[in-house]
């Protein structure tokens, strides 16, 4: 028996979706499909999708998947559209599914110091509700403002404070999901305890929307801490600031955070901030003996950096993390950046940006730097124009001496953006057969198909 043209089959899932979708739900215009093709990484894959599903709520997601499942159409889970290895491109003949217009807070309880949140909900927005009681989210990625906590969830996003609160999955206690055959399915708990079975809260967190699609999630906020202490300090090259940065760790001090920005990253933000030095760290202390680590911070990176300076004001605060948080808007006015995102033990972080330095000049492609130093997580950029209809083959072989880099220093392909379809090709040497041969028969448990996001993460 022959199988059904593509066309056919994409025609039979429209009607069956206008059909049991509310009118508003369904877009089938190629003019209104074409921003679904792409994320914020560039990455476009061939064709385009054939129609997107705007979900409102759990019933939308599981009415989508239960006819695609059965006419075994690829579907594409959706947020915000700003992750940055591709995960969220919806190529030829796909289904999307954007969530997010699913952007509730359902539910926000000091008490228990939990909220429960629809997975459109905009980070910053989940943080802001959740200072009106006292607590914060902890998780804060530099696209806080523009990110989703379903996306978050998807990749297992980290962030600046990740160095001592922990990445997403740390702050994630149980989920709704919707399996890829439309089964409605909901992890974990909303005690702070709790190991009843096995974890699957944590294995769909960084799933990358290959496993099922998050309906909502229940996560744990934490007190706003009663004092912070912010300390900027410059250095004369990329490296002593590296080193400074693991010399904070030796002093025994576990900041909320510590980035690192190299002078190429500080020139793009503005010209002047690169006048001050080759590299700029940003550590912030926070919780009652602020001051006290703080001012062992200060005495650990003196010895090496060009000038320090400290502040415990919040607005002055943000105004010295404000470099980092622009280093990737200033990055694309420039062009295409081709974003990398390893990790190595932070005992080399120094030893990897003297490597990626060298790689850099090997293969004579400009490459941007910026660091989580706290955790040892490095964002190797390359830019290139936006008008070439691909990546320069120097910029791909400069990426993969990167990535077997932070393989060889014991590290990994990707800390917080997910493989999505940028790092496939080099998962199996990180995981090994045994491993990634696991991970694949788990991908079948959960979606036998193959139809949520085909061709991601593994």
């Amino acid at each position: 028996m022959t199988a059904a043209p593509e066309t056919t089959v994409s025609a039979r899932l429209l009607g069956l979706l206008a059909r049991d979708l509310p009118l508003d739900r369904l877009t089938t215009d190629p003019a209104g499909l074409a921003a679904y093709a792409t994320d914020r990484s560039g990455t476009r894959p061939d064709g385009g999708p054939s129609a997107v599903v705007h979900v409102r709520r759990t019933e939308d997601v599981t009415v989508s998947l239960r006819h695609a499942h059965a006419l075994r159409v690829p579907v594409v889970p959706r947020g915000a559209g700003t992750g940055l290895s591709g995960g969220a491109g919806a190529g030829e003949g796909s289904l999307v599914l954007d969530l997010s217009g699913m952007n509730r807070i359902l539910e926000l309880s000091a008490d228990d110091q939990l909220a429960v949140v629809e997975p459109g909900v905009i980070t910053a927005e989940l943080d802001r509700a959740a200072g009106e009681h006292g607590l914060r989210y902890a998780p804060d990625p530099a696209s806080a403002a523009i990110s989703t906590i379903g996306g978050n969830i998807a990749t297992n996003a980290g962030g600046l404070r990740c160095a001592k609160y922990g990445v997403t999955r740390d702050s994630v206690l149980g989920l709704e999901a919707v399996l890829a055959d439309g089964t409605v399915v909901r992890t974990g708990r909303r005690t702070v305890k709790g190991v009843t079975g096995y974890d699957l809260t944590a294995l769909l967190t960084g799933s990358e929307g290959t496993l099922a699609v998050i309906t909502s999630a229940t996560l744990r906020l934490r007190p706003v801490p009663v004092a912070t202490a912010t300390l900027a300090a410059c250095f004369d090259t990329f490296e002593a600031a590296a080193e400074a940065s693991y010399a904070i760790q030796r002093a025994g001090v576990v900041p909320a955070l510590a980035e690192l920005v190299d002078g190429p990253v500080l020139h793009a933000i503005d010209p002047a901030l690169r006048e001050r030095g080759a590299a700029l760290l940003v550590v912030q202390c926070d919780g009652a003996g602020a001051e006290a680590e703080a001012e062992a911070v200060a005495r650990a990176v003196a010895p090496s950096a060009a000038t320090v300076e400290r502040t415990s004001d919040p607005v002055e605060a943000e105004s010295l993390l404000a470099a980092r948080r622009l280093a990737l808007p200033a990055l694309e006015r420039l062009g295409r950046p081709l974003i990398e995102d390893i990790a190595v033990p932070r005992s080399r972080l120094a030893e990897a940006v003297r490597e990626i330095r060298a790689i850099s000049a090997r293969h004579d492609v400009p490459v941007f730097t910026i660091a989580h130093a706290a955790d040892g997580n490095l964002h190797p950029i390359v830019v290139v124009d936006p008008a070439l209809p691909e990546l320069p083959d120097a910029a791909w072989e400069a990426a993969g001496e990167i990535f077997a880099l932070a393989l060889r220093l014991g590290g990994t392909l990707t800390g917080e953006h997910g493989v999505g379809v940028l790092k496939r090709q080099w998962v199996a040497e990180e995981l090994g057969p045994a491993a990634h041969g696991l991970q694949r028969r788990i991908k079948e448990v959960f979606d036998p198909h193959g139809i949520l996001n085909p061709g991601k993460g593994l």
